[in-house]
């Protein structure tokens, strides 16, 4: 499996998009999940071999949609991700490692709201395999948690019967299908 993925120095990676997705979820009321995506997202991956090439993300923090618009606006907002004068989030691999045939983690360098700091998450390694049209693409799950607070997201409203309205905790899933580029 290691040399499946491989690759040329001058290859390239770049996202599908319309075969990836990334997701996240934090307690809400402290007793069930709400989940978001952010609907506009970028992806690539340069160099030789894939445990040493950087791997880079750019998500458009405007894109973020809850299906709930009044929740969406607020977390546009300078309470949350404050798209006005942050409208990029960005992520910057560090490194790459193994740990089993199909799993590795992926650490890197996060940063929202002007706010750099370092991030580790795992990914599953799904494979490479050509679509009907000739096209190889290459497909990863990736998976982790961060604390919002970590990047100045620290809004939250206290409850009546103890608690806070939104955990710290957000995890994030991401279904990211890759296609080599000629």
């Amino acid at each position: 499996m290691e040399t499946a993925i491989l690759t040329s120095t001058n290859t390239k990676w770049a996202l599908d998009l319309s075969h990836s997705e990334l997701m996240f979820r934090v307690k809400h009321l402290m007793i069930s999940d709400v989940k978001g995506y952010f609907r506009s997202f970028s992806a690539e991956i340069q160099g030789e071999n894939l445990m040493t090439s950087t791997i880079r993300a750019s998500i458009d923090a405007t894109s973020i949609f809850t299906n709930d618009a009044s929740r969406d606006g607020h977390l546009k907002g300078p309470d949350f991700f404050d798209v006005e004068q942050y409208p990029e989030i960005t992520f910057e691999s560090t490194s790459f490692r193994k740990t089993d045939d199909e799993n590795y983690i992926l650490s890197g360098q996060l940063t929202m709201r002007g706010i750099t700091r370092p991030v580790t998450l795992q990914a599953e390694f799904g494979g490479v395999n050509k679509d009907p049209w000739g096209n190889e693409k290459a497909a990863f799950a990736v998976h982790g948690k961060i604390n919002r607070k970590d990047w100045g997201l620290n809004w939250n409203a206290a409850l009546e019967a103890g608690g806070v309205l939104v955990s710290d905790d957000v995890r994030i899933s991401a279904e990211i299908q890759l296609v080599k580029q000629s």
